[in-house]
């Protein structure tokens, strides 16, 4: 059975690279594995689909209930890609990191080292973090963008005494580098060549990769009873496109374990909200990349109106929330009217970055009991004239003020919800 864990000393080591590329090993070899990233991430699980074929989870050392990270890691084969550094957490105790997630579930680690300015002192960085935590078991390396055969063997000779193996590594190429935005790598929807470019990966990959080691890796595997929370209503419509694909998967399935059935549809596409809905999900997204089509989308505004006017639940997060409000701002200055279901204005014209775990407490009826988010994005508040959904606290308790909106039965803020009721 192989459960590993996929890290590295920081981010832009490789880490996405290296684990598509061996989950589509993998696939190629027919051997079934959960695939799964640690952490609050919406676009990486999505390149996990791809090159597993399956649907990829989060796994939330922070947030998550470890009953809840074990039922969703499932009892069989399992790579998780970390996020970070392997040590790197929340707040100033660096709670919810890889390596926490790791111990959680017993996980041997793969270090992806960024070998392109670095040579013998490799042995270094890679002793260091198999020393740092005991409870963490650095099992072997990965090493990404070697210059040449020549530095392979410095490298290898660096790491032969140190009773850590090398499994594989990735000749430096730019053809390895997939494109980026603001938040992250382009959604893998976007990527017309993402399959074939994961092939080219694998192929790379597959020449030096020991696989039976690597199928040798192996950690605890126990699935865990896990209840989730009620669904919010029977019938729960979804909007789902380009703009709005930040939902997480453990939340769709639990509600659909909980008995209520899911719709979706494209507010891009002018698609309406399906009919006889009882509670609408706008999740996050790119809304601010498709400002103009959003705002000339009648049906789909029209529809929203209805289901407000009738007192329906209407629920948005992040990019989601910008889309209840009155008016976006892009990056040019340009505004362009949104639902107007909230009093709400935002803008990207001067972006800032607001990013980390929050400690919601609702303020209304619309949820109830403590509630485990994250924050992400560059959005500016230009005016938000209403009563607030949440108190909020950073990851070390430290209280942030209030955040979102309600009016009626719609609400949102820019928190993304993880595990709460």
């Amino acid at each position: 059975m192989t459960r590993v864990m996929i890290a590295a000393p920081s981010s832009g080591a490789g880490k996405t690279t290296v684990t598509l590329a061996l989950m589509r090993i993998l696939r190629r070899e027919g051997i079934p594995f959960q695939p799964a990233k640690s952490g609050p991430d919406y676009i990486d699980p999505r390149f996990h689909e791809v090159a597993a074929g399956c649907t990829s989870v989060n796994l939330d050392a922070w947030a998550m209930p470890l009953s809840q990270i074990k039922n969703l890691s499932g009892p069989g084969n399992l790579i998780v890609e970390g996020s970070m550094g392997l040590f790197d957490g929340a707040g100033l105790a660096g709670k919810g990191s890889a390596a926490d997630l790791a111990n959680m579930l017993s996980l041997p680690v793969i270090l992806v080292i960024d070998a392109a300015k670095t040579a013998h002192s490799v042995a270094a960085m890679v002793q260091g973090f198999a020393r740092f935590d005991p409870r963490v078991t650095v099992a072997a390396v990965i090493f990404n963008r070697v210059g040449s055969p020549r530095h392979l063997q410095m490298l290898q000779a660096a790491l032969s005494g140190s009773g850590i193996p090398v499994f594989a590594h990735l000749l430096r190429s730019e053809n390895y580098a997939l494109p980026e935005r603001h938040l992250g790598l382009v959604q893998a929807s976007e990527n017309r060549d993402l399959d074939g470019w994961i092939d080219r990966v694998a192929d790379a990959l597959s020449m030096s990769l020991d696989l039976p080691a690597l199928c040798a890796l192996t950690g605890e595997a126990v699935k865990t009873e896990f209840i989730p929370a009620p669904p919010p209503a029977q019938h729960i419509a979804i909007a789902r496109d380009l703009a709005f694909e930040f939902s997480y998967p453990h939340q769709l399935r639990g509600w659909q374990e909980a008995g209520a059935s899911l719709s979706f549809f494209s507010p891009l596409a002018d698609e309406a909200a399906p009919k006889d809905s009882g509670y609408i999900f706008l999740p996050g997204g790119y809304p601010e990349l498709h400002a103009p089509q959003l705002a000339a989308a009648q049906k789909f505004k029209a529809s929203m109106a209805r289901y407000a006017a009738t007192g329906s639940a209407i629920y948005g997060e992040c990019g989601g929330y910008m889309v209840l409000g009155r008016g976006l701002v892009d990056a040019k200055g340009g505004r362009h009217e949104m639902l107007g279901l909230l009093p709400l204005e935002t803008s990207f014209q001067t972006p800032k970055l607001h990013l980390g775990y929050r400690q919601l407490t609702p303020l209304s009826d619309h949820f109830t009991g403590a509630l485990g988010a994250h924050e992400f994005h560059y959005a500016t508040t230009l005016t938000a004239d209403g009563p607030p959904l949440f108190a909020a606290e950073d990851a070390d308790g430290a209280f942030l003020g209030n955040m979102g909106l309600h009016i009626g039965q719609t609400c949102g803020s820019f928190a993304h919800i993880i595990t709460g009721p």
